[in-house]
């Protein structure tokens, strides 16, 4: 079975459109998929789902906890509520001022790149991301390629990286479940403490992506693991941003068997 929890568009910072990720999504054979923009559920505004396939609502909520980045894919979120419109609001206030805090710094490590070149990557995407800092060191000269400029710029310790100011996961995990979501924590193998995890089972977490590209064979089982002992549902997806950087492209192949209990919870 070939499904995808975890796309993203150029609402936030991918580069297709919904309409052209729902066509890539069609041309691979994809049975059920979700848009999962950060911080942003704009790509579900007219979306148009080709014939034969399904797809669920869901969002990436960046959250910062304990030294970790850690980000909560939302699903089956009802759209427009208010409550939690304002909680996207904050993370979009708190994702442009990271944004300008990294420019400066990369100013004065020498990388001249503007706000103003950041937000023409960004296109109309409100929410910011350090991808689009990475396409505008490229763009001007500054670097060669994404993986470069994350390598030596924008990870941590790097002369462009900023500490996020978002939320905290438990909060995101409360308040996706207040607006009628369930709260499955996005690419486990990026933590730099598993321990996080059963904290977050504690605190009403629901789901995992156990199946993800980056994971490699021993996370995979040692996170199928983790879902079952704590009672997770299991999920995967391609983390699909561009063709050029996402050579696998979208759409990750998993036993319906494993996905079936996470599709029942959305339905």
């Amino acid at each position: 079975m070939i499904v995808d929890f975890h796309s993203h568009t150029c609402e936030s910072d991918g580069t297709l459109s919904p309409a052209e990720l729902c066509g890539v999504m069609q041309k691979r054979g994809v049975a059920v998929f979700s848009i999962t923009d950060h911080d942003t559920l704009a790509a579900y505004d007219g979306l148009s789902v080709p014939p034969g396939m399904r797809v669920i609502v869901g969002i990436e909520v960046n959250t910062s906890y304990r030294g970790n980045e850690v980000h909560v894919l939302g699903f089956g979120i009802r759209r427009n509520d208010e409550h939690f419109e304002q909680l996207l609001e904050y993370n979009v206030r708190a994702r442009r001022e990271r944004i300008e805090r990294i420019v400066e710094q990369l100013k004065e490590a020498g990388y001249p790149i503007t706000l103003e070149q950041v937000l023409a990557e960004a296109g109309g995407a409100r929410p910011l991301g350090r991808p689009h800092v990475g396409k505008a060191l490229i763009r001007h000269g500054h670097i060669a390629d994404i993986e470069t400029a994350f390598r030596l710029l924008l990870r941590h310790g790097k002369p462009g990286y900023v500490a996020s100011t978002h939320i905290t996961p438990q909060q995101a995990i409360a308040e996706i479940g207040a607006a009628g979501g369930v709260a499955v924590l996005a690419h486990p193998g990026r933590l730099r403490d598993y321990g996080i995890i059963d904290e977050l089972a504690a605190d009403g977490l629901r789901g995992l992506e156990v199946f993800y590209p980056r994971h490699d064979r021993a996370q995979t089982q040692f996170f199928r693991d983790t879902a079952r002992r704590l009672s997770l549902v299991m999920t995967g997806g391609s983390d699909f941003h561009d063709a050029r950087y996402n050579s696998r492209g979208v759409g990750i192949e998993v036993e319906a068997a494993d996905i079936q209990p996470f599709l029942d919870t959305v339905t």
